[in-house]
């Protein structure tokens, strides 16, 4: 596979994106287009390990050795049609993809791994260039129709596969656009939403139908899909954010962060908002959660002009390099610095991150604005059963002066009010719909889930597995009826 010592040869490098200085001027897309040199060479280095532990990461199968080595070979056509047998989508995580399969590369034992992300990505843009990705019109149909609910990756996923297997599908999406979070939560400077319309094209060109700005369970109800149609697949997400009940949690200016995500995101594209603007200019902003959403916050409050940003997370500061508890090929728990933290560094003099720190209380004046946050120090401990837990430290207290803060803890379930209460289909203990991974049947007959309502907020490559692998349960069901 690749060039034999191509990897003794060749070190990893990553691809170009745009400086500092000119992203932070717009939300536009921050990567470069890659030229065919600088993806043939890194594609040069994979190894040939014998047992490609990279496949085994990627939870949708891919073939990552194979594609590699004739995307060096220079067959790019090859490398597009192996890629799509198993990621309908390899642009969508050529973008924003963790790449577990970069962490399982054998390469990644003793030196830096081969950059697989960003060959999917390349092969993806290739294949849109030359015009190979193409509509792919089933031969026959079945007369049976099926309803996806959502349309997210996993959504989409699903309902690609479905029309290919010859149903009706009609895909109902209560956003103006379809994507879910990856159109209106993940920020534009992270992907262009082009990239989702044009798949969108795609697929209606191959017979499926979208229906926007319809709320399954409330603009439709679910007695009439039901009786419309012979399956039902819920790929509605999990969209609930996790709260932080604490005193003062009541104050203007505290929002959870996929609100201010998404309305910016909707500015972006003349999209209406559904509140008033939160605007961060001028401001000083805190940001409550450590992960990438968190840091999404960053690079958006960056880029409207806010005068400071603050980045805060209860956990330790991550390991810079694997230790002993974390070793290949598990997924690396190392510290990631994103772009948008070079970006507030860039612009405020320093990293915005800050470990350690728990949230006390929000401050807020007599008109009930908030002014402050009062923080204290942690340290973390595992007790006598493996659980973790956190110690404040004496004599850490802290107030900040803030004037918004964004809430970035993650997500708790899928809402239930309308479409699942009114469905009836069964929660599991942590609130999301209830669906084995063996084939994603829910508790009632006809229902289907895939994606975050039925494993949790997780990444967009698991929701495109699992809208792959549903739509074939969905086939197999259908075809027994």
């Amino acid at each position: 596979m690749g060039k034999t010592g191509g990897f003794l040869e060749t070190g990893r490098m990553e691809k170009k994106i745009r400086t500092v200085e000119e992203r932070i001027e717009d939300f536009k897309e921050i990567d470069i287009h890659q030229n065919d040199n600088y993806v043939q060479s890194q594609a040069a280095r994979c190894m040939d390990c014998g047992i490609p532990f990279c496949h085994a990461a990627c939870p949708v199968g891919n073939n990552c050795p194979e594609w590699e080595d004739l995307v060096y070979r220079g067959e790019w056509e090859g490398a597009l049609n192996l890629l799509q047998a198993t990621n309908p989508f390899p642009e969508f995580t050529g973008k924003v993809c963790p790449a577990p399969c970069e962490g399982s590369c054998t390469l990644g034992l003793n030196d830096k791994p081969v950059t697989i992300k960003n060959i999917e990505l390349a092969i993806a843009e290739k294949g849109w260039e030359k015009g190979w990705i193409v509509p792919k019109i089933p031969e026959k149909r079945y007369d049976k129709r099926v309803a996806v609910i959502g349309s997210g990756p996993a959504g989409l996923s699903a309902a690609l596969y479905l029309n290919r297997y010859g149903y009706d599908v009609t895909v109902y999406e209560r956003d103006e656009k379809a994507g879910g979070l990856l159109a209106f939560g993940i920020p534009d400077f992270k992907i262009d939403k082009s990239m989702i319309e044009r798949r969108v094209r795609q697929m209606e060109s191959e017979g499926v139908k979208f229906v926007f700005g319809v709320e399954a369970g409330k603009d439709i109800r679910v007695q009439e899909l039901e009786e419309r149609y012979d399956a039902i697949l819920l790929a509605c997400g999990s969209k609930r954010p996790r709260n932080l009940d604490i005193e003062g949690r009541d104050a203007e200016g505290v929002h959870f962060a996929m609100d201010f995500l998404t309305q910016q995101n909707r500015k972006n594209n003349n999209i209406p908002l559904y509140d008033s603007e939160i605007i961060t200019a001028g401001k000083h902003i805190l940001v409550i959660g450590g992960g990438d959403t968190g840091a999404d916050c960053v690079g958006t409050s960056v880029r409207q002009g806010a005068a400071s940003v603050v980045q805060v997370e209860i956990m330790d500061r991550p390991s810079e390099t694997r230790t002993y508890t974390n070793p290949w090929p598990q997924y690396p728990l190392i510290l990631k610095t994103s772009t948008s933290h070079k970006e507030a560094e860039y612009k405020y003099g320093k990293d915005p991150r800050e470990w350690n720190v728990i949230t006390k209380e929000f401050i807020k004046d007599e008109n009930g604005k908030l002014t402050g946050v009062r923080t204290r120090k942690v340290e973390s401990y595992t007790d006598e059963n493996g659980r973790l837990g956190f110690r404040e430290l004496e004599g850490t207290e802290e107030i900040m002066r803030v004037d918004l803060i964004f809430l970035a803890i993650g997500f708790v379930h899928p809402y239930h009010e309308g479409l699942l209460n009114d469905s009836r289909v069964e929660l599991d203990s942590r609130g999301n719909v209830a669906a084995t991974m063996s084939d994603y049947k829910a508790s009632r007959d006809k229902y289907f889930a895939a994606g975050d309502v039925r494993r949790g907020q997780s990444l967009v490559v698991w929701a495109i597995r699992e809208g792959r692998d549903a739509a074939e349960s969905v086939h197999r069901y259908l075809k027994d009826k």
